[in-house]
């Protein structure tokens, strides 16, 4: 089991902080397609009784991100049918939603940390460090996502996106997919710098475009659709 789980404290809020955990845990990509996930095991882990940790998976299990099998849930291998199903809905929403914050995000101040971490990313880039340009990607996520003023539509892009996360994971260890990715943030970036709601929508339609191919070649899926 990855060492990344470690014991957590006991707020009030036990379950969420679990939940949290657990999501935090799946989004790294230390969980691969089709490995089993027990309850014992994690319960021990983030030293917490079994009941948290089930409630915590049955939570993930109804927003898609883990999948019940037997007594133990696991990430689940996505078909062509699951991409193109993922990709509809965060094309309909990611450049709708960068549309909505552009105006906002023109202001430098407002706007910094979405350049600290495009910057990061550069220097990653150049540097061939795969994880950290990873770390800079999603703190560049997180840096626009900060600024939609809709939180059920960011836990919206936020959830579709968490499906992708560990295919991501292997497909940012090629520099030529990184490449792609990197002139996508960029694009985005010098939309946003503009205020150009409709440049960010279409930069950010790009980039997704962008990533389902490679999400399609990573899982071995190419052969199965037309990209």
């Amino acid at each position: 089991m990855s060492p990344s789980l470690k014991p957590v404290k006991r707020p009030k809020a036990l379950g969420e902080l679990v939940y949290t955990s657990l999501q935090a845990h799946l989004r790294n990509g230390a969980v691969a397609a089709g490995q089993p996930l027990q309850e014992v095991q994690l319960a021990e882990l983030l030293g917490v009784s079994r009941t948290p940790v089930r409630e915590a998976m049955m939570r993930l299990a109804s927003e898609g991100l883990l999948s019940a099998q037997g007594r133990s849930f696991v990430v689940p291998e996505l078909s062509v049918a699951d991409v193109d199903h993922i990709y509809e809905i965060r094309f309909l929403i990611e450049p709708a939603a960068l549309r909505g914050i552009a105006a906002r995000a023109a202001e430098p101040a407002v706007r910094a940390p979405i350049d600290t971490a495009l910057a990061a990313a550069i220097c990653a880039h150049e540097a061939g460090d795969a994880t950290a340009f990873r770390d800079a990607a999603a703190r560049f996520r997180t840096a626009w996502l900060s600024l939609v003023p809709n939180p059920r539509l960011v836990r919206m892009i936020e959830q579709y996106s968490d499906h992708m996360h560990h295919i991501r994971n292997m497909t940012l260890g090629d520099a030529d997919v990184r490449k792609i990715v990197l002139r996508g943030l960029t694009q985005i970036a010098r939309a946003l710098a503009k205020g150009d709601g409709d440049a960010a929508a279409a930069a950010m339609h790009e980039n997704l475009r962008q990533a389902r191919k490679a999400f399609i070649a990573a899982a071995g899926l190419d052969s199965e659709v037309a990209t």
